[in-house]
């Protein structure tokens, strides 16, 4: 089979919009997987036994069972007791929770980091505990956590493929659509490939900026 540019300049449209709901859903995932996982980690520090064991089953359950089944899951199983979510939200909603569970340990590895003495110094200022948490501890302990978080984002993006098992529009499933409808799969499965190579590419270069501009800070 040969290559085809008059179907790719046809297909290119349909892709396009695919790539847009790709993003969409990865950027909503991703800040739901940081507030998640930022709930997470501050949840495991409790000092009630009963929530941070609770919510450490909680997270150990997620991360060991696969996304796809979690999807499907949100998407196919909640509507059976009166939870009926649109496939985008659906989709935003486990990837943000599947990944939040993966960026808690990112969060408490980095909240450990900091140095006990800066915990000491906040209680001799008498500052709240809010305070302390937003003034003093988060603004060392993220910085660190970048690079990792990073990370997840790229492979946050590499993973909404899966998405299209709960019918969400994103670029795999459009480009399924296209190829099964005229038969032709080369070209759309390899734009779909050349998107994510690009995007990917497009997000280590950025990512190493921020890196490279907020994830050292001076002790």
């Amino acid at each position: 089979m040969e290559w085809d540019w008059n179907f790719v300049r046809e297909i290119m449209p349909t892709l396009i919009q695919g790539v847009k709901i790709t993003i969409l859903a990865t950027v909503l995932g991703s800040v739901l997987a940081a507030v998640v996982g930022l709930a997470i980690a501050l949840a495991r520090r409790s000092p009630n036994p009963a929530v941070s064991r609770s919510v450490g089953w909680f997270a150990e359950f997620i991360r060991g069972t696969p996304l796809l089944v979690q999807l499907y899951f949100i998407f196919y199983v909640l509507p059976d007791f009166g939870i009926l979510l649109p496939p985008l939200v659906a989709g935003v909603i486990g990837l943000g929770l599947h990944y939040g569970t993966y960026t808690a340990e990112v969060y408490r590895a980095g909240i450990d980091n900091v140095p006990r003495g800066q915990w000491e110094a906040a209680k001799a200022c008498n500052l709240s505990g809010h305070h302390t948490w937003t003034h003093v501890i988060l603004p060392q302990a993220i910085p660190p956590m970048i690079p990792a978080l990073a990370n997840y984002f790229i492979a946050m993006f590499k993973e909404t493929p899966l998405l299209s098992a709960i019918t969400v529009l994103e670029l795999m499933n459009q480009a399924k659509s296209v190829a099964n409808s005229y038969y032709r799969y080369i070209e759309p499965m390899t734009l779909v490939g050349a998107f994510f190579l690009v995007i990917s590419l497009c997000s280590v270069v950025l990512l190493r900026w921020l890196e490279h501009r907020y994830g050292r800070i001076e002790r």
